[in-house]
């Protein structure tokens, strides 16, 4: 299993990226897409939505479950990613290439403070 350490994690399985603009490209780990399965469906928050760090903002949905995706962060959803709700496979094909939204986070500090790579390793175990 794939765990980039360029990328920070949350313990609830999302990746984020930060971005040359300073925003943050944000996406489910290649550990949570394995878990949910072939992935069929995905509904983003919309461009402009304020997030609140740790609630839910999006959902993803496989043949198998439904699952929350959580904002690693507060922040402003600036962009969200077409192609992933056209093609959501995809994200089982490239889970750290497909991000699914963008956020102009409110603090980057709370972005430092996220897990990396080896943090999230112990994590998923």
């Amino acid at each position: 299993m794939t765990i980039p350490a360029n990328l920070k994690y949350t313990a609830s399985h999302e990746w984020v990226r930060v971005e040359a603009d300073g925003t943050i490209a944000v996406g489910i780990s290649d550990f949570a897409q394995d878990a949910l399965g072939d992935i069929v469906f995905v509904d983003l928050p919309k461009v402009g939505q304020v997030l609140t760090a740790g609630k839910d903002c999006a959902v993803v949905e496989s043949v198998k479950a439904a699952g929350d995706i959580y904002a690693p962060v507060s922040g402003e959803v600036v962009e969200v990613n077409q192609a992933v709700v056209d093609a959501p496979e995809s994200i089982n094909t490239d889970a750290f290439g497909s991000w699914m939204f963008k956020l102009k986070p409110a603090n980057m500090a709370d972005v430092d403070a996220l897990m990396d790579a080896d943090a999230y390793a112990k994590n998923i175990g």
